[in-house]
């Protein structure tokens, strides 16, 4: 009788197993991606890129950036040296950029990414996102002290980075005039858009110079700026958790509660309404930005930045709003930051740019500019409260590349929660870089 009953008896332990397997498959994720899922995506893309079907459409754009962001992300997590160092943003970023140069990712495929990055605007919902989200759900106290505080490490990190990069490259035989203005000054001008292209501009109409050679002099100094202060950004994670006194761990000062939550851990936010209302604050803010800088020429961003603000300041966001902003945030960086790094790489950091900057003399003077700046931050922090790892990564975020650049910067030190303050040293440190840059040039032309 036994005999007869061990076959039958094994056959539902045989099921079990393999549902078992099937679970522990379908649990194991691949960035956000289930492994066996992310399986069937690669083959699904590789036979659309096969049969020349790569199409447009948004599906195709969110598989792609999918597949490719997080797989690199996995990559440079298990990096040895450079994990510690923010590996996962640094691969992200700059890999697909060599990648495409290289023609290994499929033009087919690049090409939509690229079309998708630029017509859509995607790159400003995401960074409006982030940034409503990450102030809404922000410790009030922490968000008047903070911001009045900031400008401190920024002020004493800008005046001694523009001050050792130029003696430095000046020494290296650049010439101070094109160190300040070629090397120094780019790197903490807030980007391609904010400040390549300005300074552009303002370069050709005082000296003549053709503006398609001021932009081709300067991007090396931004892309390899940027890189430089996420590698700086990945090694302060790295001392932070060697080191726990001298970091807040995202938090920008000590001490400070929540007048809204005072007492209770933010969470996010199971209720699908709260969501959406926190996720329409954010889009409405950016558009109201956008309306500003169409009518009183105002940047955008700052814009946003000022009215997110105003609105927590002012108790004008209620605790439901406030969690489902976190909700909100915490998805951003969840789900989409890689990808953004993945098309930013692709988009806006050419190979052949970000080469030109490692030339000797050019890549000392912009990694010690950055260093000095970031080292500046740590060291001021302490005078005015502030955590000096934390304070040090804010003011690295003025070498960053925009809004980009800021994401891949605190997501090598996986301090997103600190973009608020990295969009006031990228877009206000950045503004006032590109106007005393301008008047310094027409006083001395």
């Amino acid at each position: 009788m036994t005999s007869t009953e061990l076959p039958g008896a094994a056959v539902p332990k045989i099921e079990t197993d393999r549902k078992s397997l099937w679970a522990r498959l379908m649990d194991y994720d691949l960035g956000i991606i289930p492994l066996p899922i992310y399986v069937l995506l690669l083959i699904v893309l590789v036979s659309f890129t096969y049969m020349g079907k790569i199409k447009g459409d948004i599906a195709f754009v969110i598989g792609i950036m999918a597949a490719f962001a997080f797989t690199l992300g996995e990559i440079g997590k298990r990096l040895p040296v450079v994990r510690n160092i923010g590996g996962a943003a640094v691969v992200v970023t700059f890999v697909p950029s060599y990648l495409a140069w290289r023609g290994w990712i499929p033009e087919q495929m690049t090409s939509v990414v690229e079309t998708f990055f630029k017509s859509t605007g995607v790159l400003y919902i995401f960074i409006a996102a982030v940034i409503v989200g990450s102030i809404l759900s922000m410790e009030r106290t922490t968000l008047i002290k903070g911001f009045m505080k900031i400008f401190v490490p920024l002020a004493v990190g800008s005046v001694c980075a523009a001050a050792v990069g130029t003696l430095v490259g000046t020494l290296l035989g650049l010439g101070t005039w094109d160190t300040f203005f070629f090397v120094v000054a780019p790197i903490m001008a807030g980007g391609v858009g904010e400040g390549a292209i300005p300074l552009s501009v303002g370069y050709h109409g005082i000296t003549g110079m053709d503006q398609g050679e001021v932009l081709a002099r300067v991007m090396p100094a931004i892309l390899v700026g940027n890189l430089t202060a996420i590698i700086c950004a990945g090694a302060l994670s790295s001392l932070a958790r060697r080191r726990p006194d001298l970091t807040g761990n995202g938090k920008l000062q000590p001490g400070g509660h929540d007048d809204l939550l005072a007492g209770t851990e933010m969470k996010t936010d199971g209720n699908v309404q709260n969501i959406a209302a926190a996720g329409m604050i954010a889009v409405t803010l950016y558009l109201t930005g956008a309306l500003a800088q169409q009518l009183f020429a105002f940047p955008a961003p700052v814009v946003m930045l000022a009215l997110a603000v105003a609105m927590k300041l002012f108790h004008g966001i209620t605790p439901r709003l406030q969690s489902g902003s976190y909700t909100v945030y915490k998805f951003c960086l969840t789900a989409i930051a890689y990808p953004m790094l993945f098309a930013f790489g692709i988009v806006l950091t050419p190979w052949e740019k970000l080469i030109e900057g490692f030339a000797p003399a050019n890549l000392i003077t912009i990694v010690v500019t950055v260093v000095t700046m970031t080292a500046s931050g740590y060291f001021t922090a302490r005078l005015v409260n502030l955590y000096p790892i934390e304070a040090a990564i804010v003011s690295s975020t003025h070498s960053g590349m925009g809004g980009a650049g800021d994401i891949a910067i605190l997501s090598a030190s996986n301090r997103m929660m600190l973009m608020p303050f990295a969009q006031i040293a990228t877009r206000i440190g950045g503004g006032i870089t590109v106007a005393l840059a301008l008047i310094l040039m027409a006083m001395l032309a």
